[in-house]
């Protein structure tokens, strides 16, 4: 089982819906995904999102057992998941090395076991991001977590596409590039199948006298 966590933002659950979409329908592995919401974690800090620093709390979360990813809430997967758990390691955490430090926590694989310096304590009062907890910290691939906007245009498709600047259904930041995959990945995540070929042979259409060919109300 791949366990993902990403971070929850209650200004925008589409962010979030959209990204556990993208991961789900790609996974060649069963896969649990967890929000990241930060009412129910044992800390109350945060920064520019509610999941600024909860973030951090993922091996707390797994009780130090196992491996884990953390993926920001503003981000679209067009690989598989299982690719980059097949990844992990001996190093505590494992990040893509960007020049922008305070990206590369963006994307984590925790090796929980070895991460036990994330304490609730720790994680409130401490600084997380400088990754100092850590005795050793491996390097992804920059496909897992391309910055769009940052980074050049990738001659193919990231496995991990990073919209940094605000997620494409904004117009402001569509110019910036992997806004279409954004839409068709939006697209497919709100989509439903006609009413008879989801319960066309259920037996609550005849005893309740329903309309099979009844149309999704909009």
């Amino acid at each position: 089982m791949i366990r993902v966590f990403i971070g929850y933002d209650e200004r925008q659950p589409l962010s979030y819906n959209v990204l556990q979409h993208s991961i789900n329908e790609r996974a060649s592995m069963p896969v649990s995904i967890t929000a990241l919401k930060l009412s129910s974690m044992p800390i109350t800090r945060k920064g520019l999102t509610p999941f600024t620093f909860s973030r951090f709390l993922v091996p707390w979360l797994c009780e130090y057992e196992g491996h884990a990813i953390f993926l920001d809430a503003d981000m679209l997967v067009t690989g598989d998941i299982a690719d980059l758990w097949a990844l992990r390691g001996d190093d505590d955490v494992m990040v893509v090395p960007h020049r922008e430090a305070f990206e590369r926590p963006s994307a984590m694989l925790f090796n929980n076991a070895r991460c036990k310096a994330l304490t609730p304590v720790y994680v409130q009062t401490g600084d997380p991001f400088s990754l100092e907890w850590a005795r050793r910290v491996g390097e992804l691939p920059h496909k897992w977590n391309h910055l769009v906007g940052y980074d050049e245009a990738p001659d193919e498709i990231p496995d991990l596409i990073h919209y940094t600047a605000g997620m494409p259904c904004f117009e402001v930041v569509r110019h910036l590039g992997f806004a279409e995959e954004w839409a068709a990945a939006f697209k497919r995540a709100n989509s439903i199948a006609p009413y008879e070929e989801i319960m066309g042979n259920s037996v609550h259409v005849e005893k309740l006298g329903l309309n099979r060919s009844a149309a999704p109300r909009q």
